[in-house]
């Protein structure tokens, strides 16, 4: 079963781009939702980062997420610790989960699949990319996150160009007909060279 890497940059379009996937039967991992939900059930993740943030970190046994953000939103160091806590944590979880999975390949979501070193793990990966401006566009109407708020949070991800170099295959996801074609085509080549 091959592991297939799904990223792109805030805004790209990769849950739209993984519901896709899912349609076609294809299992999919979201890496983001499963780190928080460990950073909230599993006791060792627990222990790590309340070590790392203090006390604060959890309020009746639930992550402070607003607290966490503003730990780390101007301190790489503090991000680069808990990342160092929780994507391990991550792994292990997948594995678990790929482990249970029947297929010919499945989908490992994860936003900063190269900034962390996550596709070397994979066999192939997929980068799902946007115009700037639709990006920016979506972000607001999701999040109502400010232009000011959005670039510093685009800051800590490669740009597309960087990741380009490093993915197998890129789904242009300008409008959601032609989005979805591409993933019907790039399933059918995923199957289809799964079999040699």
């Amino acid at each position: 079963m091959r592991i297939v890497g799904l990223t792109g940059g805030m805004g790209s379009g990769k849950t739209t781009v993984a519901n896709y996937f899912k349609e076609l039967g294809v299992p999919i991992y979201i890496a983001d939702d499963a780190g928080k939900t460990l950073m909230n059930t599993n006791p060792e993740v627990k222990a790590k980062i309340s070590s790392l943030f203090g006390e604060q970190a959890y309020k009746d046994g639930n992550l402070q997420r607003i607290y966490i953000s503003d730990q780390v939103f101007d301190s790489p160091e503090k991000l680069q610790e808990l990342n160092e806590i929780v994507h391990p944590a991550v792994g292990s979880d997948f594995l678990k989960w790929k482990n249970k999975q029947d297929s010919s390949y499945v989908i490992y979501e994860a936003a900063i699949l190269f900034e962390t070193g996550g596709y070397k793990k994979c066999d192939l990966v997929v980068l799902v990319t946007a115009p700037m401006e639709e990006r920016i566009k979506r972000l607001q109407a999701r999040d109502k996150s400010s232009l000011e708020e959005i670039e510093a949070r685009m800051k800590h991800q490669w740009s597309d160009e960087k990741k380009r170099k490093l993915c197998n295959f890129e789904i242009i996801n300008k409008n959601l007909a032609s989005t979805k074609e591409q993933v019907r085509n790039l399933h059918e080549i995923l199957i289809n060279t799964g079999k040699n």
